[in-house]
């Protein structure tokens, strides 16, 4: 089971969930967290009239990247960085995610420990925390796309190209629309999250 799966488990055994997420649910992240949208195009001339259309609309090229496929030298369209090719953002994730489940096991411990001690203290303090983790890692798990570079190296052994647009999530469908209504031949392959100020 994934990660992201346990904490699905589990909100279906608490439906309801924290009530911070559900009065949050439909605010969108602030300017510093993006939605990140992979296409996959057949060669770089199309991509370039994607990308085209995309600026047309507003989005400045410095927030789209592109990935050659295997044989291609891209010529006129804005490379990805390192750690964009090495998508930084899913290590980061799985470093946050595995250090909020260890502190809510670290929580878990204390509130043992403080039953036996008899500190209440010690609980309610152990309870917030958890509270907290578990909301943390609720709002990941319903909120945090999770489409990540790896489900894109079959394409990649190819001559494709691999687009990935970074926009407000606002803007998600509006783009995602324009695409495929002038571009048929771009593919869609599903979104993730980015922080512009860690050029992920």
């Amino acid at each position: 089971m994934g990660f992201k799966s346990t904490f699905s488990v589990v909100l279906k055994i608490f439906p309801s969930g924290p009530s911070w997420i559900k009065s949050n649910s439909g605010r969108h992240e602030g300017s510093m967290f993006y939605r990140r949208l992979y296409f996959i195009i057949p060669d770089e001339p199309q991509a370039v009239r994607v990308a085209a259309n995309i600026e047309a609309a507003g989005v400045d090229r410095q927030h789209m990247h592109a990935i050659p496929g295997k044989g291609v030298t891209l010529m006129h369209l804005p490379p990805a960085t390192e750690k964009q090719r090495h998508d930084a953002a899913w290590q980061l994730e799985r470093r946050m995610w595995t250090g909020n489940m260890a502190l809510f096991a670290l929580a878990l411990a204390g509130l043992i420990v403080s039953f036996v001690w008899e500190s209440p203290f010690g609980a309610v303090l152990s309870l917030a925390i958890m509270a907290l983790t578990f909301t943390a890692g609720a709002l990941f798990a319903m909120r945090v796309p999770d489409t990540h570079l790896d489900e894109f190296r079959g394409a990649l052994s190819h001559s494709e190209v691999l687009l990935m647009v970074d926009v407000p999530t606002s803007r998600v469908v509006e783009i995602e629309e324009l695409v495929g209504r002038c571009h048929p031949e771009a593919i869609p392959g599903g979104t993730s999250w980015t922080i512009e100020a860690l050029g992920i």
